[in-house]
């Protein structure tokens, strides 16, 4: 690996663990680096989900503060995304995918609208405070986890969708359980990769530590914004990232 192509995927790496933080879809900046660096669709997918392990790790330890009292509705969801992750890295590995592939603009982009509509959305499905009690709440975790650890792109578009639709608390502290369901998804997906992907190793470690950082840094962008400022920042994102995956 040239000197250039280090600085590359250092860049990426940050980058992309800056945006995971703040909305997800980092993938849409590493994912695309790894591919112009010739390496091929299924390796550059798989050592991508490996190497931004560790901005998601930041993310969470960024978000200590907001996950507070909210122990028990993490580990709850938790288990739910973990059994998702399980469904989506098994599809990736073992069926081409085509027809979900062409479906994934579609779905970033309907969750990206119901974000904008998550007041309204929250008032019609309803929800708790102090944890969510609507059984809805889990089967869209468990759809975000299939899909995120099919495709990671977005996912944190998602993920917020649904939580902020059920969960009535405050912005930032639901970013933050969105946060810690990335991190156990991601989880999923590096261990299934690293034992049955061909994961390229001398990326993934160019990455990792660049997408930590960029996890640590995206979090107190995150906290600086106003709660409205944030919505909006994720739903720009997340049509954007809708619109990038058309055009692929």
């Amino acid at each position: 690996m040239t000197l250039p192509d280090l600085l590359f995927l250092l860049g990426a790496g940050l980058l992309a663990g800056v945006v995971n933080a703040l909305a997800g879809g980092g993938t849409l900046i590493s994912f695309p680096a790894l591919m112009a660096m010739g390496y091929p669709g299924l390796t550059a997918t798989v050592t991508n989900a490996v190497a931004l392990w560790p901005g998601y790790l930041g993310g969470v330890i960024g978000y200590r503060a907001e996950l507070r009292g909210q122990r028990r509705r993490a580990t709850l969801l938790s288990v739910t995304a973990v059994v998702g992750a399980c469904g989506g890295s098994a599809l990736l590995l073992l069926t081409p995918g085509k027809l979900f592939e062409s479906m994934v603009p579609w779905l970033v982009a309907f969750a990206s609208l119901a974000l904008l509509a998550q007041p309204w959305l929250r008032k019609l499905f309803g929800g708790e405070q102090d944890g969510p009690t609507s059984k809805l709440v889990y089967a869209g975790v468990f759809l975000g986890g299939c899909y995120g650890a099919y495709f990671n792109g977005g996912m944190g578009v998602v993920l917020l969708t649904v939580l902020g639709m059920f969960l009535h608390d405050n912005l930032h502290r639901v970013n933050a359980v969105r946060a810690v369901l990335s991190l156990v998804i991601s989880s999923v997906s590096v261990v299934a990769f690293s034992l049955f992907g061909p994961v390229n190793w001398q990326a993934a470690a160019v990455i990792a530590p660049a997408s930590l950082v960029g996890g640590l840094l995206g979090t107190r962008l995150a906290r600086l914004m106003p709660a409205k400022v944030l919505r909006g920042v994720v739903v720009a994102f997340g049509l954007g990232v809708a619109a990038a995956l058309a055009l692929r």
